[in-house]
């Protein structure tokens, strides 16, 4: 480690990474900083590697600069954000700087906040850049479920996730990130190299907490004196006990941004819970025999009309509409018998209720956007790389145990190639230089410091 202190080394050495199955699994801990260093030294390359794809990238979607985003995002959230997080965004720019890319507190703000600033706040202010108002309509992210008691196998939790996002962003989705901070819950979480969360939002806590969510499709409304949405989980997810203070924490100084239906599970005593928080209204719902999922579509109906534009709910030629539907299918008709592997194949799952056949597309449960040739409303443009990025799961032995299943690539395996994909879809080659090959994998348990790889799927 040449270059290094004598301090930064003894960091160092007390962190851990491991590359597996296309994974980075990278153990930290510590003071804010010491914690902060440890992350940006060990993924300096692929955190140099995501700046150069987000830097080309925003241009191409915004016709505006990635600096700008950044800049904008400082002056809004940097004096918004605790002593902890900025301490450790200050070890973060300090770990990538001793690994040789040059960057700033500021950079990792502004890195940390890029998808809220350009889903939620750039719509509120762009009709003062661009001529016809927003120029990139919001992204719907996720499917994803949790059950508990009678429906599962054992009667504990379950719970999975699938990200959507463009494969430009979603192939840096491979970060297994295991935090132990000197205060607070330890959290085992997929992230992003830089990040000081999850953003992919699948979190285990040593508080007895399981944490994912699902974009509410069509949101509108940004408060830029409030505390950011990935400062608010944070903190939520590194102080919380239990489902009530969770949800107090997320909701203190929302500011609308990246706002969520979030599915919580207290392992503790077996309880789930949805949690709907939009800028003006929210909606908790809790059982300890039942399910919860996210399809996209807020379900209050206040969010819903008077917070978001209509996603499709009730429409089963929508991505929104068919998940709804096929979310209550699998649901129901594997009721006592959901685990962790059932949540695989669940996450897996390519039915299209309109078609009424397996066709891969935006409307599976596993989105597959670049299979559409453009025939479903809500989705994005025809061929898009856009879709299932990677899938996750636990059951609640997992949870206590501080553990979770994930696969990198698509939830269902399905190896996704540059080269093949723009022959069939050249109408992207814009994109073609920020995209890499994404293999076949399979799934992988993060289990304190060790892995396993499952043969099977």
């Amino acid at each position: 480690m040449p270059g290094l202190t004598d301090e930064q080394q003894g960091w160092i050495k007390k962190a851990k990474r491991q590359d597996v199955n296309g994974w980075i699994y990278l153990q930290v801990g510590g003071e804010p900083f010491e914690r902060g260093f440890q992350h940006g030294y060990l993924t300096v390359d692929e955190f140099r590697e995501c700046i150069r794809v987000y830097t080309g990238t925003t241009y191409l979607q915004f016709g505006m600069e990635y600096s700008f985003f950044v800049e904008q995002a400082v002056k809004m959230h940097k004096p918004l954000l605790d002593a902890e997080l900025l301490g450790e965004m200050e070890g973060l720019a300090a770990g990538f700087t001793a690994g040789g890319y040059p960057t700033t507190v500021d950079d990792i703000i502004g890195w940390n906040a890029w998808m809220e600033l350009t889903d939620y706040w750039w719509p509120t202010v762009s009709s003062k850049y661009a001529k016809d108002g927003p120029t990139k309509a919001q992204n719907m992210h996720c499917s994803a479920y949790i059950a508990v008691g009678s429906y599962t196998r054992d009667g504990k939790v379950s719970m999975g996730h699938t990200s959507f996002d463009m494969f430009a962003y979603g192939q840096f989705f491979n970060l297994a990130l295991d935090l132990t901070p000197a205060q607070g819950n330890r959290m085992v979480m997929q992230s992003v190299p830089g990040y000081v969360g999850s953003f992919t939002d699948f979190w285990v806590t040593s508080g007895g907490l399981c944490v994912t969510e699902t974009t509410m499709g069509g949101f509108k409304g940004y408060d830029p004196k409030k505390t950011p949405e990935y400062a608010r989980s944070r903190s939520a997810c590194q102080y919380a006990n239990s489902i009530d203070e969770w949800v107090q924490l997320v909701r203190k100084d929302d500011n609308g941004g990246y706002a969520n239906t979030w599915l919580i599970a207290d392992v503790k005593n077996q309880e789930i819970a949805r949690y709907e928080e939009g800028l003006v209204y929210t909606n908790l719902e809790r059982t300890k025999d039942g399910y919860y999922f996210g399809d996209n579509g807020p379900t209050d109906p206040r969010i819903q009309h008077l917070e978001a534009s209509p996603v499709g709910y009730n429409d089963i030629r929508s991505s929104v509409g068919a998940r709804r539907v096929r979310w209550k299918q699998l649901l129901e008709g594997h009721k006592g018998q959901i685990d962790g592997e059932a949540g695989k194949r669940f996450l897996a799952d390519d039915y299209d209720v309109f078609l009424g056949v397996r066709a891969p597309g935006p409307r599976n449960i596993c989105a597959r956007n670049d299979s559409d040739p453009g025939t479903v409303p809500t989705s994005a443009a025809p061929g898009a790389p856009f879709g299932s990025c990677d899938g996750k799961v636990a059951d609640s032995d997992d949870i206590t145990a501080m553990r979770f299943w994930g696969r990198i690539g698509r939830a269902d395996g399905a190896p996704f190639y540059v080269d093949e994909y723009l022959r069939q879809n050249p109408q992207w080659d814009d994109w073609g230089p920020y995209l890499k090959d994404r293999p076949h994998q399979p799934w992988t348990l993060f289990d304190n410091g060790s892995t396993q790889t499952e043969l099977t799927l």
